[in-house]
């Protein structure tokens, strides 16, 4: 039977996703996401068409663009897709930008190499129907990274991610008490594994580190 979480995460918008977005915008974390776009695409053949799955302000995906990867996002927020829209146009790369939920999303099926999702599948209602999504618009040979808050994680984990954000003393307090509430949401690496397999994915491989944890799944 589908795994159905009991509580969702109201979408973020208007001020709250421009605050998010500000928060997620500083230098420390821009080049973090250039760290990641190179080192999540290695080996991918130039070219391969990418889609970020609730790519909220679209720094990261805009980061997969400036690699010349062909870059589509699907967030379910209409304000982070305005967000992202501007992100890319201030760039100067092409991200096809859409609204939409992931449990139905609106691409044909086997239209991407490769797939990744970062800090929001622990807010996604439908877990699995999530991953069987992820799969049927991933091209057979293709894969998925799904990036997350470990729901292992330490406060001390927490403190230490944190003080890598170079955030003022206000907004570090703040993402700090966010960063805690949202890993009670979080999924263990236990957790992921017994989704995937329940998902026509079969499985996965979870590593973690620090506050965080890596998924990859294959098609």
């Amino acid at each position: 039977m589908e795994t159905t979480r009991k509580h969702k995460v109201p979408e973020m918008e208007g001020f709250q996703a421009r605050w998010y977005a500000k928060n997620r915008g500083t230098e420390a974390q821009l080049a973090q996401y250039r760290r990641q776009a190179a080192e999540v695409t290695a080996g991918l053949a130039d070219g391969a068409e990418i889609l970020e799955v609730a790519p909220g302000p679209g720094f990261f995906a805009v980061e997969l663009a400036k690699l010349g990867f062909r870059v589509t996002g699907l967030d379910i927020s209409h304000t982070m897709v305005e967000i992202a829209l501007e992100e890319a146009r201030k760039a100067g790369v092409d991200v096809g930008f859409r609204q939409g939920d992931v449990t139905n999303a609106p691409f044909a099926a086997e239209s991407f190499d490769f797939l990744v999702c970062q800090a929001a599948f622990k807010n996604f209602r439908q877990p699995v129907a999530a991953l069987n999504e992820m799969h049927r618009v991933l091209r057979p040979g293709g894969f998925a990274v799904i990036q997350d808050l470990n729901h292992e994680a330490t406060g001390a984990d927490i403190q230490r991610d944190v003080a890598g954000m170079n955030l003022g003393a206000v907004s570090g307090f703040t993402v700090r008490q966010t960063l805690g509430w949202l890993r009670r949401r979080a999924f263990t690496p236990a957790q992921f594994e017994a989704l995937a397999a329940e998902s026509v994915f079969g499985g996965c491989s979870v590593t973690t580190d620090g506050i965080g944890l890596e998924v990859r799944l294959t098609r």
